[in-house]
């Protein structure tokens, strides 16, 4: 029996098709999960905006992620295609990491997320706010 799908990916990639389901192969929902880590955004937009880096320096550009969460948003990064881990023969031993094509073509919907979230976040933060309140009241 064959896998339901999201219907008419080729045609609606980012809607899923029109009153299509999400099914856990839709092209539009699986391009949402590989960013759904808080951390694996910034680390994609860092390298995109920095070029290749070693571990230590992602950590000292990234503010507020520790070693080991970046070692795992590295690791699912890697997993889905968006980075390359690059080890080099020195002594001592060298890994630094770079966007592959898919990573650095996902930066133009980063980047357009970001406008968005410029132009949208006070509206955002007024609903929580509001949200917030009449959940209180």
């Amino acid at each position: 029996m064959e896998k339901p799908s999201c219907p008419r990916d080729a045609e609606h990639p980012a809607d899923g098709g029109e009153g299509g389901a999400y099914t856990a192969d839709c092209h539009a929902r699986i391009a949402f999960e590989v960013l759904a880590n808080r951390w694996d955004s910034v680390v994609v937009y860092t390298l995109g905006a920095c070029g290749p880096m070693r571990p230590r320096a992602l950590v000292a550009r990234i503010g507020g992620i520790s070693p080991k969460v970046l070692n795992d948003a590295l690791r699912r990064l890697e997993y889905n295609g968006l980075i390359e881990r690059r080890t080099y023969a020195e002594a001592p031993p060298r890994v630094d990491y770079a966007l592959t094509g898919a990573g650095t073509a996902l930066l133009v919907p980063m980047r357009a997320m970001g406008a968005w979230a410029k132009r949208h976040a006070d509206d955002v933060l007024a609903a929580q706010d509001r949200f917030e309140a009449r959940r209180h009241a």
